[in-house]
């Protein structure tokens, strides 16, 4: 098989100094381990080290978060693309179209010098929870709520989407959320944007592309299909009967939130997200869908990771980071809608990142070759005799 006929998997098509992914379970952002950044980063600072290659310092730190809080309210007039999207769009749908008509107010838009695709990726990043929670309130009938200066990003979302201040705790679930999605290598949304502005396109356009690909099932749509799942088995009880269905027989089939392209040992992101849905259940005083869960994970270990199964040379099968993830969106009472724009939230940051690191001078524009299995040496036939 060849490499394009794979998607490319495995493939190397360039250097990076962002995100490094293993398959053994290992994550690093910049050479820092996942799991110190969830224990101990505010996803500011992660944005940050994943622009600049270094965690901040205290100063840099308030800078930094003073120069998103200056940035986070919407231009007068971008707000009025809402009423014109027709009104069954989906909520990607209406952040694509915002985030290309962002760009037009943008005084950098056509500038890619290094100074400004910073100021254009700031200015991106402050705005992303902004558009989402404006365009969820929009889609409920309600006015937006205006961000807070004194808030962060996860705590301002949650402040824009209910016009309350949210519990500690949920804010601490999507600040650790925000930070395990900011980056994953050269993902499909990734890639997508890496590609558009190698041809030096601007940001947003890049933007574009990647929330293009991230909107796709297959990627950013998994958290949303996790929570289907879990509202169609109803109760934990159910559980064991509908995951074995699903991983037996003839038509076995995948199980929505369990699985993963790289990794063969589990998804490093989904043991801290799992730890955040403990605790929102606790809060919550309601463990229900945490249960089913880890019901269902309990299932597909037990079909899917037998010796017969690794002797045979298959894939390990564990939760990955789309099945805590619902959980935590759903608990703090986010629609499904929602989810995967919550996901572009988080991944501006990464997308950001590889596409001033795809400036570069010393970066080429990105021109794959296929090969081609098609019909050949065709006679032309004129038309009267076709």
């Amino acid at each position: 098989m060849n490499a394009g006929s794979s998607g490319l998997r495995g493939v190397v098509v360039g250097d990076s100094t962002i995100c490094d992914v293993h398959a053994s379970g290992d994550l690093f952002y910049r050479g820092y381990n996942i799991h110190d950044l969830a224990d101990n980063a505010t996803f500011e600072e992660t944005v940050f080290l994943l622009w600049n290659g270094m965690l901040p310092t205290r100063g840099e730190l308030a800078g930094f978060r003073t120069a998103l809080a200056m940035e986070a309210a919407l231009p007068a007039g971008l707000l009025d693309v809402l009423p014109a999207l027709h009104k069954e769009c989906s909520a990607m749908d209406a952040l694509r179209t915002m985030v290309s008509a962002l760009a037009t107010y943008d005084p950098d838009a056509n500038k890619n010098s290094e100074t400004a695709n910073r100021r254009k990726a700031l200015r991106l990043q402050a705005k992303m929870p902004t558009m989402v929670a404006a365009i969820e309130r929009w889609m409920q009938g309600k006015p937006p709520v205006a961000p807070r200066a004194e808030l962060g990003l996860a705590a301002n979302f949650l402040w824009m989407l209910f016009g309350t201040e949210a519990d500690p705790v949920f804010v601490r679930a999507m600040d650790v959320d925000f930070t395990l999605h900011a980056d994953h290598e050269l993902n499909a949304s990734t890639f997508a944007a890496r590609v558009t502005v190698a041809t030096h396109a601007d940001i947003y356009s890049g933007a574009v592309s990647g929330i293009g690909a991230l909107s796709g099932a297959r990627h950013g749509g998994a958290a949303e299909e996790t929570m289907r799942m879990l509202l169609e088995i109803g109760d934990v009880e159910n559980v064991d009967g509908w995951v074995t269905e699903k991983l037996s027989g003839e038509k076995r089939s995948a199980v929505p939130g369990f699985g993963h392209a790289v990794y063969r040992a589990p998804d490093p992101r989904a043991r801290h997200l799992h730890g955040m849905s403990a605790e929102l259940a606790d809060s919550l005083g309601d463990r229900r869908w945490l249960n089913m869960a880890e019901a269902a994970e309990a299932v597909v270990d037990a079909l899917s990771n037998t010796p017969e199964r690794m002797a045979a040379g298959k894939q390990p099968i564990y939760a990955n980071v789309d099945c805590f993830s619902a959980l935590c969106y759903h608990q703090m009472g986010l629609p499904m809608r929602l989810f995967t724009p919550i996901f572009a939230i988080s991944r501006t940051a990464g997308w950001c990142a590889h596409m001033m690191e795809q400036y570069q001078p010393d970066q080429k524009i990105i021109w794959p070759r296929s090969e081609y299995v098609g019909a050949r040496n065709l006679t032309w036939t004129p038309i009267e005799d076709r």
